[in-house]
């Protein structure tokens, strides 16, 4: 079966404990496994600041997921953080070629570096 890649962010409500946002975590990872996915990365991002209030809340805890899976996965995944009252947000998209390599390169250490221009003297 094809897989595509895709990335998936969620908020989690900044008002659990460390063991609660661990099984949370560990509930998504679960999900996505089960219906068939390849976990390329994952990253949790910590608590940061909200843009704006959401549920009354000035921030969150952020959770990116990196994987390959079959189109089927998106409707179940998103049934499933509507499910949930921890999550506050969440946001799944498919990546086409050019941001699956950006977020390589960036797993890598490759992007923000300023490339080193170097002088040569030719002519001189």
């Amino acid at each position: 079966m094809f897989k595509k890649n895709y990335e998936t962010v969620f908020i989690l409500t900044p008002v659990l404990s460390e063991s609660q946002i661990k099984d949370t975590v560990d509930k998504f990872r679960k999900v996505l496994t089960d219906n068939g996915a390849e976990l390329v990365h994952e990253e949790n991002m910590g608590l940061r600041k909200l843009a704006y209030p959401i549920q009354h809340k000035n921030s969150g805890y952020y959770q990116l997921f990196e994987f390959k899976a079959p189109g089927t996965i998106v409707e179940s995944l998103n049934t499933e953080y509507l499910r949930d009252e921890r999550i506050l947000r969440h946001l799944v998209i498919a990546l086409d070629k050019h941001a699956v390599d950006y977020n390589e390169r960036k797993r890598n250490g490759l992007v923000g570096k300023k490339k080193s221009v170097e002088t040569t003297e030719e002519g001189k």
